[in-house]
């Protein structure tokens, strides 16, 4: 049987034609616009809208002032043991006796010893310890400890009032030697007895400075009963006057602000108490921008403190609230108001522009045109289909004028119709993100409006995609 020979036989893969048809065109094309579009979306700098709410601009309006009242500070007039007789943050009248200086010490003694045997307290006397536990209790702050102390002397004081009376009738059972040795310190004038000093009861607003609010400094000499006591060591100080001040520090605008309200609305943090002060400013001895405070009423409930915390209650302005950033100035023609008038098709405002024909002749369009704002009997026009230079005529007149004068106006980009429409604003009040405006105003916003929030992105006409 013969052999096939194969060797002279070569096998070649068969390829198929590229078959394109009208199908496979329009995927292409498509799916070509897709990767462009998404391309685009993601590089592209996105518009993003804000609704218009109503609102007002939270501020903080909480100072810590320093206190300034009529205080004269009173010395021993002996060597001693000094007791006192009258209550921390008690009226006294002028002779009344507030302390005694014993030089033997047997007077202490005495007070401390079993010789006054056991003293019931009435009802009132309870009643006035427990209102001062119990106002105490619901005012105490763990960040400010330090009132713990003010409290025990405020304590120990009421508990001093109240055995005054046992203190002098038994003071009769010592000796008249030791009598003789006791000396009484009695009040030369009215005012509100205070246990301490610290230096600040001859400042006035003009020598305070910055470091003086910090109270890195700040000590207090809480003068104690039975101490003992040089001649003419400070022994207590009285407040004489009820018109008192407090003083804060702030910046120049909040100052002005505040003394163009002459009075203002005061809410003390300690009690909750609100009264009313009258505004002045003055320079601190630094230079800083100081405000005093100045009440007719209250200081016998703060004669102890120096450092008073206080809110100012003013009255917040509310409106329509818009971020900083929506908030744009744009640039408008001014046109007097006769020569703006209301025509064409939709009886839209314009002005009668002066043009000429091909040939040369004089002849008048008029012109559509939108109106921002009128103030002062000028109307704020849109400046993209004017130019300055343009003559416009004033309806039935031979009069002209020619546009040359420009004005700025605040405001934002509304997206209502989809496209970005300038609206006036006028700002009540600001901070550092938010602004409110009035609201309901001619040719401005009103609530649940769409604006744009970055002012930034966009261009008047401009169409939103958001």
């Amino acid at each position: 049987m013969a052999q096939r020979n194969t060797s002279n036989h070569k096998i070649t893969k068969y390829r198929k034609p590229l078959n394109l048809n009208i199908g496979m065109i329009i995927f292409g094309i498509v799916f070509v616009y897709i990767i462009i579009g998404v391309v685009t979306y993601l590089t592209a700098e996105h518009i993003v809208g804000y609704e218009v709410v109503q609102g007002s601009i939270s501020t903080n309006n909480v100072y810590k002032g320093i206190a300034l009242r009529e205080e004269s500070i009173f010395y021993s007039n002996s060597a001693g043991y000094i007791n006192y007789y009258a209550r921390e943050g008690e009226r006294v009248a002028c002779n009344n006796l507030v302390y005694t200086v014993d030089e033997t010490g047997r007077l202490s003694d005495y007070i401390n010893s079993a010789a006054l045997g056991e003293n019931a307290l009435s009802d009132e006397d309870l009643s006035e310890l427990k209102s001062e536990i119990v106002e105490f209790s619901n005012l105490f702050s763990k960040d400010n400890f330090s009132t713990v102390y003010d409290f025990k002397y405020s304590v120990k004081g009421t508990v001093l009032k109240l055995a005054n009376i046992t203190m002098l009738e038994n003071a009769g059972n010592l000796s008249s030697e030791s009598s003789s040795l006791i000396s009484y310190g009695m009040s030369s004038d009215a005012g509100i007895v205070i246990y301490s000093t610290d230096g600040f009861e001859d400042r006035t607003p003009e020598s305070l400075t910055a470091e003086d609010f910090e109270a890195k400094e700040y000590t207090k000499n809480q003068l104690v009963s039975n101490e003992l006591v040089a001649l003419n060591d400070a022994v207590y100080k009285l407040a004489t006057n009820e018109n008192w001040m407090i003083v804060i520090q702030t910046d120049e605008k909040k100052a002005k602000e505040l003394l163009e309200k002459e009075y203002v609305k005061i809410r003390f943090l300690k009690n909750q108490d609100i009264s009313w002060a009258k505004v002045s400013t003055c320079q601190g001895a630094d230079g800083s921008t100081l405000v005093g405070l100045s009440f007719s009423n209250s200081m016998v409930s703060f004669c102890t403190d120096r450092f008073i915390d206080i809110e100012l209650v003013l009255d917040e302005d509310k409106g329509l609230k818009i971020p900083n950033s929506a908030i744009v100035e744009k640039q408008f023609f001014l046109i007097p108001e006769d020569y703006v008038i209301q025509g064409g098709n939709n009886d839209s405002y314009g002005v009668m522009k002066e043009s000429f024909l091909e040939d040369g002749t004089q002849t008048t369009e008029f012109v559509e045109t939108n109106v921002y704002n009128v103030k002062d009997g000028e109307y704020y026009l849109d400046d993209s289909v004017l130019r300055i230079g343009d003559r416009l005529i004033k309806p039935d007149s031979t009069e002209t004028c020619v546009i040359s004068k420009q004005g700025s106006l605040i405001g934002v980009y509304n997206i209502n119709k989809g496209y970005a429409d300038f609206k006036q604003i006028v700002i009540l009040d600001q901070n550092e993100e938010y602004a409110v405006v009035q609201s309901n105003t001619n040719y401005g916003l009103n609530v649940y409006d769409h604006i744009v929030l970055d002012a930034a992105t966009v261009n008047e006409d401009d169409f939103i995609y958001e």
